[in-house]
């Protein structure tokens, strides 16, 4: 018998705001994760952030945010932070700030709604002959509250790359989750130094 055939959901509420640093470690065993302890603080630092917009926090959020920050290991862009001006009057407008390699940098660009904005000031940031290929959005939970699990597909060069993210916010989301496919392509080129010109404004 499962929990869906008798109508539970198969995400289990597991903890909340107050639950401590051995708890999560606990939790993250059970969930079958073995993970050093720069990536445990990492994690426990994002479940503590997320514990502070969403009050209550399943097994798939923990599974969710876990993975985002492993994706995230040794990034050569790193998502810093973005705000969104969109709505029925006028185009939507981002600002967006990243580090890219080890530079910060940042642009206000305006786009056709917001996800447009968002992923222009990223590739205008950050250069390339990479075309986006997909764009999928599912909850990870139910309820207004729930973790936005975004999918970004980037092709370049005949290389396509799957970049996952997820946030409460799902903006957020999808600017990570486009940063996370960009630090793989990267990885993926032939000739790579470390800084290169080519992928700086």
């Amino acid at each position: 018998m499962t929990p869906e055939s008798v109508g539970l959901n198969k995400s289990t509420l597991v903890m909340g705001k107050h639950s401590g640093r051995h708890a999560f470690k606990s939790k993250l065993s059970e969930l079958g994760y073995d993970v050093s302890d720069n990536q445990l603080n990492d994690a426990f630092q994002r479940f503590k952030d997320l514990s502070d917009k969403k009050k209550d926090i399943f097994d798939d959020d923990i599974i969710a945010l876990v993975d985002d920050g492993i994706s995230d290991s040794g990034e050569f862009v790193k998502f810093n932070s973005l705000s969104l001006a969109c709505g029925s009057n006028g185009p939507a407008t981002a600002n967006l700030s990243l580090t890219i390699f080890n530079k910060v940098e940042e642009i206000e660009i305006k786009g056709d709604g917001p996800v447009d904005a968002v992923f222009k000031g990223i590739s205008s940031l950050v250069k390339g002959n990479y075309t986006l290929q997909l764009f999928a959005v599912n909850a990870v939970t139910e309820g207004t509250d729930a973790q936005a699990e975004v999918t970004v597909r980037l092709l370049e060069n005949g290389r396509t790359v799957n970049g996952q993210a997820a946030d409460t916010d799902t903006m957020v989301a999808s600017a990570r989750a486009y940063i996370v496919a960009l630090n793989k392509l990267i990885v993926k080129r032939e000739k790579q130094p470390l800084l290169s010109k080519s992928l700086i404004k």
